[in-house]
């Protein structure tokens, strides 16, 4: 990477594969950045870049490059990697870190320790717009069932599935609890169906505000 490809970057702003940082604060919040990226589609953390785009540059090079190993190390499960780049930019250093779209998910925030009771809502992130969010529990199953060398789901459209094609068809979103109040199932039940449904690509789920909500992916199998 060179100081052209920042430009770039920095053009782009802060989105939904790109943050700034004006510089390394601590590990545990670049260990959640870096999560939420691998989680999502990949992105990039600039360090030594302000939330306006203005170069700042880095104070210690090594010490910054300390914290980010330590953070991907020691704070992240399975622990993650970036690939980094250290580019000279109007006489000022700005830190690259890429983090690719993981074949690991879930990634689980860790103080320190390795996980031992799996992943749940209050350590996964993902990226959500130019947010690092929490992740519901749908989201972290769906994570969970996620492999790039996976089969493509089969499914079988029974009534409750039905139902809730009728209903999205006429009012566009659900959550999950309100799926289980219309089919009178609990809430348990109507967040696995809503899950399958996600990962065969049937119904999308979409994150706003720390709730989840649901929303038909065109066309619907009959």
């Amino acid at each position: 990477m060179n100081y052209k490809d920042v430009y770039h970057l920095i053009e782009e702003g802060e989105g939904f594969e790109i943050e700034f940082k004006r510089k390394v604060t601590t590990p545990e919040k670049i260990a959640r950045a870096m999560i939420a990226f691998a989680n999502t589609k990949g992105g990039y953390l600039l360090f030594g870049v302000d939330d306006d785009g203005s170069i700042v540059g880095v104070e210690s090079e090594k010490s910054e490059l300390d914290l980010i190993h330590t953070a991907g190390l020691m704070f992240c499960d399975p622990e993650i990697d970036p690939a980094i780049d250290i580019v000279a930019v109007d006489g000022k250093d700005v830190i690259v870190a890429h983090v690719r779209e993981s074949e690991s998910k879930p990634h689980c925030f860790v103080n320190g320790t390795r996980r031992s009771n799996g992943a749940d809502e209050t350590n996964v992130f993902i990226r959500m717009n130019d947010k690092t969010v929490m992740a519901s529990k749908e989201v972290v199953k769906i994570l969970c069932d996620e492999n790039p060398n996976a089969p493509p789901v089969k499914i079988e459209i029974g009534e409750n599935e039905r139902r809730l094609f009728r209903y999205l068809e006429e009012h566009e979103r659900i959550t999950s609890k309100e799926f289980s109040a219309l089919v009178n199932i609990s809430e348990q039940r109507a967040s696995r169906i809503l899950v399958f449904l996600v990962r065969a690509g049937v119904i999308h789920i979409h994150t706003y505000e720390q709730r989840d909500f649901f929303t038909l992916a065109h066309p619907v199998p009959s």
